[in-house]
């Protein structure tokens, strides 16, 4: 009795159907139920979903550029109910492309948000090493202070991320490039032992 009830047409009616896709879409649509079109067919995909922390004056905030470095900047709070960034630029230096890295004409700018890209997030990497400064006391006079000086950018040691950490904590760090000298020293050394350095 229970064989006929699995192929009664009742029972038949209550199991999902399967849309009509070609032979390689199928284990695609059971791993995307909610996207049924095939890929082969030119399913577009879906667009990518950005998500935006709530930021607090003082905050740094990190653009990822590639897959090696990301652009840094500080969160100094909003005009007008627009949110600004405190960052270090060399775009508007005289030198477009730094020579060896520096860019003598650089400075600190106030921009919106957005400006500097769509995808950020919270990035306060030293804060179980460091106490962040008062942001109102210290910080946002700090910023204030250096916005249109002359500064030198220089992407090994003196570069956004630099920038951002020296306003948070008063420390100038950046672990992209600490991360890249444990790559870059080994290399180095043994060049300066084979003399060809």
């Amino acid at each position: 009795m229970e064989a006929q009830e699995e192929n009664s047409p009742e029972r038949n009616e209550m199991q999902p159907q399967l849309p009509q896709l070609p032979a390689p879409c199928l284990g695609l649509w059971f791993s995307t139920s909610k996207l049924p079109d095939c890929p082969i067919r030119g399913r577009q995909k879906p667009p990518k979903k950005v998500s935006h922390p709530k930021l607090f004056p003082g905050d740094i905030v990190e653009y990822p550029r590639n897959k090696y470095f990301s652009h840094f900047a500080v969160f100094y709070g909003e005009k007008d109910g627009v949110p600004y960034v405190a960052h270090l630029t060399c775009r508007d230096s005289d030198s477009k492309l730094p020579l060896f890295g520096r860019a003598l004409r650089s400075e600190v700018k106030l921009e919106p948000l957005e400006l500097l890209g769509s995808e950020y997030k919270v990035s306060n990497m030293l804060d179980d090493v460091y106490t962040a400064r008062d942001f109102h006391g210290v910080v946002k006079p700090a910023i204030d202070d250096m916005l249109g000086r002359e500064v030198t950018f220089d992407i090994l040691f003196h570069n956004s991320e630099h920038q951002a950490t020296l306003f948070r904590y008063g420390v100038k760090n950046s672990e992209q490039i600490e991360t890249i000298y444990e790559y870059i020293m080994p290399a180095w050394k043994k060049l300066f032992k084979e003399k060809k350095l």
